[in-house]
């Protein structure tokens, strides 16, 4: 550990967690959450589209009293934000995510858990509780796994289910590819699967007990390129839980979300993990605001980094914001304990930053503190 870090528990600034998660875990593993793909300059974009505006605030508001809490789908985010599904978390620490689950049940964060998950949906829902979980669905190749993974996170209580719809392929991850590094390819992220009582009559008896034919099924049927929005049709018969979409940047697509009956959107590029040269989220927030109109909740992912990013969020027309990055570097730090300091930090942060802007509620944040550089 350098000397910058040595007396300090836990760092509270980003670039910081970022240094010592570096240092904590392997390099394999460090790298797969802190890349981006290709040249990453989606990655960069994320960041620095913040920087493109400013927050203009108001002076002499009674702000004694705050409330950042607001409400989605029936489920309360008591400061804005969420945890973003990240997948394989076993590889970042022994716990993975149920040490992330854990942390945010204790600060009642909406937890959103991954497909590709190290523990299955059902152990993740035990650790939570009571508390607000959502659950992330690649669509498989085999509509009757995606339909019983769906089965089962009903049955386990999580409340919505967020399809994620910019996977058509994995992205072209070039650090990644450089270190030869692929977790799916090591078993990791396969509890969902191996958990699935509809994925393992897929299996012949042989497969069973080969463990590389199991991963290599896995992969085989993990993504789908060939989704379309009339598949949407199919979830939203099959189930009564809410139905958000997440990787909504064109706001055609947005309105296409709204004829579907969606529920609600999430404008993300994958935290600049897919399409280089992508728009940044935060770009494309304000346009996908304006064709929705208030419909449905929007939320918004990539590059959230600090409370007066949640702040400019909400501005442009999020409901709500969803952490990935900051989060999986607490836990790769210090397990659940990390992920708990990185989730308090950001909850103190939008709390100063609201109260600074000269407003007491997330519902007084509006396009009218901003102005764009």
């Amino acid at each position: 550990m350098s000397n910058l870090l040595s007396n300090i528990e836990m760092p509270y600034s980003y670039s910081l967690l970022e240094k010592l998660a570096s240092e904590s875990i392997e390099i394999n593993p460090f790298t797969y959450v802190n890349s981006g793909a290709g040249g990453e300059l989606t990655l960069r974009a994320n960041e620095n589209a913040f920087e493109n505006w400013s927050i203009v605030p108001t002076v002499l508001n009674d702000v004694s009293a705050r409330d950042s809490a607001v409400t989605v789908l029936g489920t309360v985010f008591p400061s804005a934000f969420g945890l973003a599904p990240v997948g394989v978390q076993g590889i970042f620490h022994s716990e993975g995510e149920l040490a992330s689950a854990r942390a945010a049940a204790s600060l009642g964060v909406p937890y959103i858990a991954s497909t590709l998950s190290t523990f299955s949906l059902e152990e993740i829902a035990k650790v939570s509780g009571d508390s607000p979980k959502w659950f992330q669905l690649y669509w498989s190749k085999d509509i009757e796994i995606t339909l019983s993974m769906v089965d089962r996170a009903e049955a386990a209580g999580y409340s919505a289910i967020v399809i994620t719809v910019d996977t058509a392929l994995l992205g072209n991850r070039e650090r990644d590819l450089n270190n030869n590094y692929s977790p799916f390819m090591l078993g990791k992220g396969s509890a969902n699967y191996l958990h699935d009582p509809v994925f393992q009559s897929r299996l012949a008896t042989a497969t069973h007990k080969d463990e590389s034919a199991t991963i290599k099924k896995i992969i085989d049927i993990m993504f789908t390129p060939s989704l379309s929005w009339d598949d949407l049709r199919t979830i939203k018969s099959h189930t009564s839980l809410p139905i958000l979409i997440k990787g909504i940047l064109h706001e055609d697509d947005a309105r296409k979300a709204l004829h579907y009956g969606v529920d609600g959107i999430i404008v993300s590029n994958h935290g600049g993990r897919q399409l280089d040269g992508c728009i940044a989220s935060l770009e494309a927030l304000p346009n996908v605001a304006d064709a929705i109109q208030g419909e449905i909740p929007i939320l918004m992912d990539s590059g959230i980094r600090r409370g007066a990013d949640v702040i400019k969020a909400k501005a442009l027309g999020a409901t709500a914001v969803l952490i990935g990055r900051p989060y999986i570097y607490g836990l790769a730090i210090a397990g659940e304990k990390g992920v708990s300091h990185v989730l308090n930090s950001l909850n103190k942060d939008i709390d100063i930053s609201l109260a600074l802007t000269g407003k007491t509620s997330m519902e007084m944040v509006n396009r009218s503190i901003l102005r764009r550089n």
